[in-house]
């Protein structure tokens, strides 16, 4: 690589103050600690990595103490031969924070990540300072459309077909519902396949299987995001977040679909250091 190029690499680099694997239960889980402050922790969708959350290490880095990871059977985590639930993914992040001595952090989780963060939150409230919810839902059957879609396509049909599909065209297929921006769905569909399919199984059975949770006793300042674009039939479980919890709001974030932290992380960014700032956190 020719000098000027490494060079431009250096305050990626820099930003980064540690990065490693470190036992955390039954696996080793992968982590990255970018800057010094508050711990802030950023936790990944489903078939994603830590690497997803990259604009806002850059950004919040500045301020506070970034802490990224990869979920079990994700990334460079490892996997495990346990039925795998939000539950279970939520008591691995629990673990990870005794393990690095992180108290009181603000847990921002994306999609599945936002399901493993409300676990998180209901469970381990006294280990949490601030809770986003970013492109997520409260349970697989909430309104009566959830409910008939769940019936009219059940798991086990889910898991059938994925099994019979090519990766490639099993991601692309998937990840074609989402309405986001092209570059977005081929970095995200190039995560997918870098997953194992067993693996990826699992974690679509903790998906399946999540279910309302008592959100009202959450008591942390909660702020619910949602890209513009996402799909209508995630707006009204963001609408529940809202009135479960009390201490909520929700912002839409403009030219943005599921993945709006990578789509219009400038406006992302903003929003999130905003609800920072006005909650003192």
């Amino acid at each position: 690589m020719p000098l000027s190029s490494l060079l431009t690499l250096i305050p990626e680099i820099q930003h980064i103050l540690h990065m490693s694997l470190i036992q955390t239960d039954d696996i080793e889980t992968y982590y990255e600690i970018s800057g010094e402050g508050h711990p802030l922790v950023f936790v990944h969708g489903a078939t994603g990595s830590h690497d997803n959350w990259h604009p806002q290490v850059k950004y919040f880095s500045n301020s506070y103490k970034v802490i990224t990871y990869d979920v079990r059977g994700h990334g460079k985590s490892g996997g495990s031969d346990a039925k795998y639930s939000c539950e279970l993914f939520a008591d691995d992040l629990h673990e990870l924070m005794t393990v690095l001595e992180i108290e009181k952090p603000i847990v921002c989780g994306l999609s599945l990540g936002g399901m493993i963060s409300q676990e998180y939150a209901v469970k381990y409230q006294s280990n949490l300072a601030g809770l986003i919810l970013a492109d997520t839902a409260v349970a697989t059957a909430l309104t009566l459309s959830d409910k008939l879609q769940k019936w009219m396509f059940p798991a086990s049909l889910i898991k059938w077909y994925i099994k019979r599909k090519t990766p490639e065209d099993y991601a692309r297929w998937s990840l074609g519902f989402f309405d986001m921006k092209e570059d977005i769905r081929e970095y995200l569909i190039q995560e997918q396949l870098r997953m194992d399919q067993n693996e990826f199984l699992k974690v679509m059975d903790a998906v399946l299987n999540f279910k309302l949770l008592d959100l009202s006793s959450i008591k942390v300042p909660t702020l619910v995001v949602l890209g513009e674009n996402e799909r209508k039939a995630v707006f009204p479980h963001a609408d529940k977040m809202i009135e479960l919890i009390d201490n909520s709001k929700k912002i839409i974030i403009a030219d943005a679909g599921h993945a709006s932290n990578l789509e219009n992380p400038d406006e992302f960014n903003v929003v999130l250091n905003e609800f920072l700032q006005e909650n003192g956190l």
